[in-house]
């Protein structure tokens, strides 16, 4: 594949990231500036090229590469007032990296597909360290041939991907792998808050759980905070959790799965949400659900 033309909007924490890569490697990139974009000077310095306006953007690139907070996002940016998906120039491939509902996805990826343009759902897991070093796992729904097309250039900035099926399909395994994670996370939250409460060192508690059974990714980002209140193994907010947990009870409800646990992980992140926790990490749900005890 030569190095076609990449365009990308949503230069946040984990895009910002994925476009240092693409840039670093080699391909040409524009960006669209947003005032929800981490600083982009390093990335014109690197040679990317700052846009806008959208449709400006996309009458320039061959690939559209999206890394936003979700489907009503994607909505907007596509579908809504200015009909991004009409400006498109032939061919061109979009590739969503945001995390989305997938009957929504497959619904967007269609009206692209009638014309003409192709679309890969790429969902990301990771953090922003693993997005900044080129190491995201990248979980893709779409046609394998346009797959194999799109490798090299999602290859600067993901280590492992999983072709889960058709359109829709990376999303849909991306909910299933958030329930898991972000759902351990609420978990080891609220154990966090109770062992303090009980008098159990966090010392003892971690080492604890790392050694049996409670170990996991999801204890290892929350275990910094636990032990010395840095949060930087795991800056994703309550509030992108509760979206990501209430677009899979979407998923659920749809294919008719129990979800009787889900209920539970979405009710804590609701009461994070709802308490005024919803901009901070999750690594704070520890001393949030302490600093709020249920009444007797």
């Amino acid at each position: 594949m030569t190095k076609q033309t990449i365009g990308m909007i949503g230069v946040g924490m984990m895009g910002h990231g994925i476009a240092s890569n693409i840039v670093a490697a080699g391909w040409p990139l524009f960006y669209l500036h947003h005032e929800g974009n981490q600083s982009t000077d390093d990335l014109d310095q690197a040679g990317a090229k700052r846009e806008s306006d959208a449709s400006t953007l996309v009458s320039k690139i061959d690939i559209l590469i999206l890394c936003v907070t979700g489907s009503r996002e994607i909505k907007a940016i596509l579908t809504g007032e200015d009909d991004l998906v009409a400006k498109l120039r032939p061919r061109t491939i979009v590739v969503d990296c945001s995390t989305g509902i997938p009957s929504e996805t497959r619904r967007v990826a269609e009206r692209i597909e009638a014309t003409g343009c192709r679309f890969v759902d790429a969902a990301m897991t990771r953090t922003p360290a693993e997005a900044k070093a080129g190491r995201l796992n990248l979980l893709i729904g779409g046609d394998l041939e346009v797959i194999e097309a799109l490798t090299p250039l999602l290859a600067t900035f993901s280590e492992n991907r999983f072709h889960a099926g058709a359109v829709g399909a990376g999303q849909t395994l991306k909910l299933l792998h958030n329930y898991v994670s972000l759902g351990t996370a609420v978990v080891v939250a609220e154990a966090a808050a109770c062992a303090a409460e009980c008098g159990i060192a966090a010392e003892v508690l971690v080492d604890c759980l790392k050694r049996g059974g409670g170990y996991g990714a999801a204890l290892d980002r929350m275990a910094p905070f636990i032990l010395s209140k840095d949060v930087s193994a795991m800056r994703f907010s309550n509030a992108n959790a509760l979206k990501d947990i209430d677009y899979y009870q979407s998923l659920v409800a749809e294919t008719g799965a129990r979800h009787e646990a889900a209920k539970g992980i979405l009710a804590a992140l609701e009461w994070l949400n709802h308490n005024g926790h919803g901009r901070r990490m999750m690594p704070e749900a520890c001393d949030a659900f302490r600093e709020a005890k249920m009444a007797p």
